[in-house]
This record gives C-alpha cells, structure tokens and sequence, in this order.
C-alpha cells in the first residue's frame, strides 16, 4: 500500500516463553512487559520511542490502556504517548502495522509495538446480575435501604465470570473448532505430530545455536523457554490422547501437537528510516513491504482459515509465486491448522472459488517454513505472538542477501488473520 516513507521492522526482544502456572507464574501481565520495555528503551542511550502499542488479549479489571501503564511502570518518560491494541493472537502483529500507518518521517519515526499474556494470572469477576446487584447494595443511603436490597439477591445470580478460551458466538475453542476443519480437510494425526516434532527440533537446534541469545532476556531466574522439548520424539507425540474431541473416537488434537496456553510478552521496533539511526547499528532489520488482514464467517469456513485467505490475495496484488518467498514464518497454533493452511494453499479449486485469486502459485517450499521453529514448541501467550514472530523473521531474514522477501502469517480467533509481506532491503551496519 503506498506510503509517504518507507516503513522497517527491527527486532526487539521477549521474555522466555512458559507454559501456564509453570516458571512465570508469578508474574502478571504488566510486570511481564515492564523488563522488556526497559531493555528496548534502554537502547536508545536516553532517548525515548515517538510512541508505543502495547497490547493483550485476556482482559483486567485494573487497567483499561495497558500500553501506558507499562511505560509509566517501566520509568519511560511520561510524555510519550501509548495506545493499546487488541486483536486475538494477531494483537502485536496488528500493533505494528497500526504503527506503519503512523509513522511519517517527520514527527513519527519509531514505535515501540509489542503485547503480552499472563494465562497464569487471569482475573475471575463477578457475574453481571450479581455485579449490578452489589452496585445498587453500595449505593444504599441507610441501612434500610441495604437490608431491603440485600433481600434481592438470589442463589441463580451468585455466579462468578472466568473468562473462556473459546469464541463468544459459538461457544465453541479453538481447539474444537480446529477439530472440526481438520476432519473437512482431511488432516491426519500422524502429520500433526510429524509438525509439531518438527517445530520442537527446529526450535532446541536455534536455541542451541544461539539463535535466540540476542531475542530473549531473562525474568527473574527463567532465561530460556520451558517449553521446547528435545527428548519428544513421533513415539511420545502418537502416545498422547485428544484433547479437545474425547468421544467420537476421530480426534486428532493432543497437548503434544496444539501450542500450550503460555505467559510472556515481546516487543519490536517500527520505524522509518530516520527512526533506524536511533536503534543501534546491528539491530537486525527489514522493509515492511505490504500487508493483508482477512476476515470470514467462521459459521461456514474454518474459525483459523483466515490466513489462507489473505496470503493469496497479498501475492497476487505483487505477482508473487510460492517460490517468490524465501521464508515463510507462519503461526502454529495447532499443527492441524497448520497443515489445513498448507494444503489449502495449493488446492487450485478452494484458491479459485473460494479466495476468487485464480491462479497457480506453484508448489508451496516447506523447507523454508519455520526454520527456527514455532509456537507448538515455542509457545504462545496470545497478545505476544505477533512480536515473537516478526521478530524472529526480521532477524533471518536480515541475514539474508538483499531482495530477499519473507511471508508472516498468524490466525486469529474471530475468523480473522493477518500477513505481513517483508524484504531484506538494507545491509547491515557497523562492525
């Protein structure tokens, strides 16, 4: 889409990954960021972002504008204005190019964008007829009045609020839902767990060699992610039962191949050209090239088919084949979500009739896809995905000869997804 600059994404770092009540349990959501909004700010030797977003999916009662709240928690300074944003897990991802439509090359030339999830420290509220019910006792003149209104409680309204998993409209999770389009597209467990092993192997091999040291700074005593596993193996992954479709004896879906429930937070850098002569000189960083967000009526298409949507119609608008694509960094939230996406996207009918982009774009390379692994292994604290993932890729791709593009995909609950299309556009500085 055209812009008055030129926009680049830089790498930022996170926090270590874990799964829920595991090594970060003892952290909300805010004190999560707070380390990780210090050390990005910390880099621009006293200076500060032109503004941030900041964003998280579980809702809480303490804050309505997370973003401001970590910065003034994080000691930036006071004058920099935040917003906060929210898009299931395509939250961050949606923070930063919320961020590109800012930034001008004159008063806005770098964004602080990032998100954070804390599944351990998930608030329970009360019900809404019980909460009115308490409003009404509060505002109570005499204590008559209270003992009146105290006699309008009943039992039916003592009910607590914990938010769910799972969307709004159909009551339906993720994972059921997930179940029901890998069964439409055929999608067997054997190759569920022939991803996810992969995505653990490829994630173990970048930790061990040191892909993430520059990535990931340490919380308290946890400095690495919990959840990658180097002893699974196809064996261990075919051992594990369904999780999220128990009794019609088809289910597919295990903990092994689904990405946990996780807590952390991550960040990035949007910025124009003038805002990378703020960043050290090298912080790995790429040209945000184009975007596509895609929505569907999950009643009749798949709840995560989104991104098979929008990748197409991204790479038809820049006459893009599959091949065209050096990377291709795209969000697990299941390994059958996946496996549908890939299978989706060579299947010449559903690209016709369905995504209207009729045209062929070759064979799909899944030896470029997820080189360092993704979120099955990885994790995946909803509002912090996005910056894991564009962080990750800017960092490879960056590495790579000028020209080069990358593809990074996340679905979302709601129907929804988002794709970013990225180019290593500039070498690298300094020493």
């Amino acid at each position: 889409m055209p812009r008055p600059v030129d926009v680049w994404l830089a790498s930022g770092v996170r926090t270590p990954f874990a799964k829920v009540d595991g090594a970060l349990a003892a952290y909300d959501a805010l004190e999560l960021s707070v380390p990780v909004v210090r050390h990005m700010v910390g880099l621009l030797d006293g200076g500060r972002p032109d503004f941030a977003v900041w964003g998280a999916v579980v809702p809480s009662l303490q804050w309505s504008n997370i973003a401001r709240e970590v910065l003034m928690d994080a000691g930036v300074d006071p004058t920099t204005p935040a917003f906060s944003t929210v898009m299931a897990c395509s939250t961050s991802m949606i923070g930063a190019v919320e961020a590109a439509g800012m930034i001008d090359g004159d008063a806005y030339n770098l964004a602080l964008v990032g998100g954070v999830d804390s599944l351990s420290r998930v608030q329970i509220g009360l019900g809404q007829r019980l909460s009115d019910w308490l409003r009404k006792f509060q505002q109570a003149r005499s204590l008559g009045q209270r003992i009146d209104q105290a006699m309008h409680v009943h039992l039916r309204d003592i009910r607590l609020f914990i938010p769910a998993i799972a969307n709004r409209t159909t009551g339906l999770s993720m994972g059921e839902h997930t179940e029901i389009t890998a069964k439409e597209w055929g999608i067997r467990r054997v190759e569920q767990d022939e991803i996810a092993l992969a995505s653990h192997r490829n994630t173990v091999a970048a930790w061990d060699k040191g892909f993430f040291d520059d990535l990931v700074i340490p919380v308290g005593e946890v400095k690495r992610d919990t959840i990658p596993r180097k002893d699974t193996s196809l064996e261990k992954l075919a051992r594990l039962p369904p999780t999220f479709d128990r009794t019609s004896g088809k289910g597919t879906l295990t903990a092994g191949n689904s990405s946990p429930l996780t807590d952390g937070a991550a960040a990035i850098w949007v910025a124009s050209s003038k805002g990378l002569d703020r960043l050290p000189a090298r912080t790995p960083r790429v040209r945000l090239v184009d975007w596509e967000i895609a929505s569907l009526d999950f009643r009749v298409e798949g709840l995560l088919m989104a991104p098979a949507f929008a990748i197409p119609r991204l790479l038809a608008r820049h006459d893009l084949s599959y091949a065209d694509i050096h990377l291709w960094e795209i969000h697990e939230a299941f390994a059958a979500q996946l496996a549908f996406h890939l299978k989706a996207l060579q299947d010449a009918t559903f690209l016709r009739e369905r995504v209207k982009v009729p045209r062929d774009f070759g064979r799909f390379p899944t030896e470029r896809l997820n080189p360092n692994g993704g979120s099955t292994a990885s994790g995946h604290p909803f509002g912090a995905t996005g910056a894991r993932i564009i962080g990750m890729a800017v960092k490879e791709l960056a590495a790579m000869p000028k020209g080069q593009r990358a593809i990074v995909s996340i679905c979302a609950d709601g129907g929804l997804g988002s794709v970013l299309l990225l180019e290593s556009a500039q070498e690298r500085r300094g020493p």
